[in-house]
């Protein structure tokens, strides 16, 4: 009997899954538990709109990354820190420093975790990468001066 499931079941399948199973398991255990449901034309026609719908939302998902990866690729973040008498900083520069600068200089909001940085602790300008979505990069220079 082919059931589709409304919820994760352990070893047969995920939520949204079509799958084949014996009629006794179905009648006894998915169905009573509201787990599955029989597969019929009104379910096929369903799940075929859930993944157009779910299909057309990250197109539109990737095209909003695509055009945020644009706008900062290659861009400069202007970030000023104090140093001591050699000319190493006070500590160090942060993702979270420059995840700040990014949203107030390109108002656009950017975790600090999608930010990879390396270890900043001189003056001068350093390249990092800001990871918008998975698969979407933009290439930035945050540029630390005094």
């Amino acid at each position: 009997m082919k059931v589709y499931l409304l919820q994760d079941v352990k070893s047969k399948g995920k939520k949204g899954d079509i799958i084949n199973v014996s009629d006794g398991y179905a009648r006894n255990f998915l169905f009573p538990k509201k787990m599955a449901v029989e597969v019929n034309a009104k379910v096929l026609s369903e799940k075929k709109t859930k993944d157009e719908s779910l299909a057309y939302h990250k197109e539109q998902e990737l095209l909003a990354a695509n055009e945020i990866a644009e706008r900062l690729k290659g861009k400069f973040v202007e970030l000023k820190a104090k140093s001591g008498a050699d000319g190493r900083l006070f500590g160090s520069i942060t993702a979270k420093e420059i995840a700040n600068a990014v949203n107030m200089q390109y108002n656009v909001n950017i975790d600090k975790r999608k930010i990879e940085a390396p270890q900043i602790k001189t003056f001068g300008k350093f390249d990092f990468k800001v990871k918008i979505m998975a698969g979407v990069t933009a290439n930035m220079i945050v540029s630390v001066v005094e």
